[in-house]
């Protein structure tokens, strides 16, 4: 890419944070509508022990476009809360410069070092590579926590399904599975979820609920197509505030104990509109804001001598004010 020119991206911080909570090519959400669900209120209170809480999040981004594909960036977060502190550790940004000719082997690259699988798979389409490699990277530092934490409570950003392209069933399961045996606990917290009961979105469920209090939700069933849910499902609501939140907990742990670790996190963490600190705190650290685009769009440039130029918009020339959407 040495001496070819490169559009920075002026949008690109809003387009390309990732979104680990979608299904991505074709894949089918668990989001149907049943009549059979029930609805549990469990009314629970912190548990004052001290059991440290840790939370993962990433986030990708498209830097701009360069004549042969496009650069983005992927950067990690892991915050976590023990002994009244909080600490944590990023990892990026690292930037990436996509073609066709390269997709393959980066996203491949990513794959086996993260899942430990040995077979190439195909590639995403070049827009959904930094999405992808994202959430590979997610999955990376999700079995580290996993591996290093022990009898501690672990947030996820999304929910507890697998089978899509960038959550396979066995590697889930193996994440999962890893955070039993060291006795750690881990909670998914959903910001926005497609679970629907009588045509009303699940989250709204909490909304007349008296915090702090679980809904749990039953009769979801445990496959949708290619997609399996691998926990219980409930709605938070662990604050006053007009917030609530899909809480996924593992399955194959007691109900007793998710509910523990539901109070240890109460007791352990500070949550404002039912939100856990750690998790609030691990999507700041690797979200990426303009000015940090603006920076690395012109390191890349200088590193690499890098032309930046500003192609015509074509939208907003034939649209003008009325030229959004994805190139506006």
């Amino acid at each position: 890419m040495e001496d070819e020119s490169f559009q920075p991206n002026e949008s690109g911080f809003k387009q390309y944070a990732t979104s680990h909570q979608q299904n991505f090519e074709g894949a089918t959400p668990i989001l149907r509508t049943h009549d059979l669900l029930t609805i549990k209120s469990i009314p629970i209170k912190p548990l004052f022990c001290d059991t440290p809480v840790a939370a993962v999040d990433v986030s990708s981004i498209k830097i701009g476009e360069t004549e042969t594909g496009l650069l983005c960036a992927i950067r990690g977060a892991i915050v976590w809360k023990h002994d009244s502190r909080y600490s944590y550790l990023r990892f990026g940004p690292f930037p990436f410069h996509i073609t066709e000719e390269n997709k393959k082997e980066i996203y491949n690259l990513f794959k086996h070092h993260s899942f430990e699988i040995s077979e190439d798979a195909n590639a995403p389409n070049l827009a959904n590579v930094p999405i992808r490699m994202g959430s590979l990277l997610e999955r990376w530092l999700q079995l580290g926590i996993s591996c290093s934490a022990h009898d501690s409570v672990i947030l996820w950003d999304g929910s507890l399904t697998a089978g899509t392209a960038d959550s396979p069933l066995n590697v889930v399961s193996q994440l999962l599975e890893i955070s039993r045996n060291r006795l750690n606990t881990i909670l998914a917290f959903s910001k926005t979820t497609n679970l629907r009961l009588l045509g009303h979105k699940l989250t709204d469920l909490g909304e007349k609920s008296w915090p702090p209090c679980l809904l749990q939700i039953n009769g979801f069933p445990p496959q949708s197509g290619p997609v399996f849910s691998l926990g219980n499902v409930y709605v938070a609501k662990l604050t006053q505030g007009i917030c609530s939140f899909r809480l996924d907990i593992d399955k194959e742990i007691s109900l007793e104990r998710g509910i523990e670790a539901v109070q240890k996190l109460l007791g352990n963490d500070l949550l404002i509109q039912s939100y856990p600190e750690t998790l609030r705190l691990a999507h700041t650290f690797s979200t990426f804001t303009a000015t940090e685009v603006i920076g690395i769009q012109h390191l890349i440039a200088q590193q690499y001598g890098l032309r930046i130029i500003a192609r015509p918009n074509i939208r907003r020339l034939l649209f003008g004010p009325f030229g959004k959407g994805s190139e506006g």
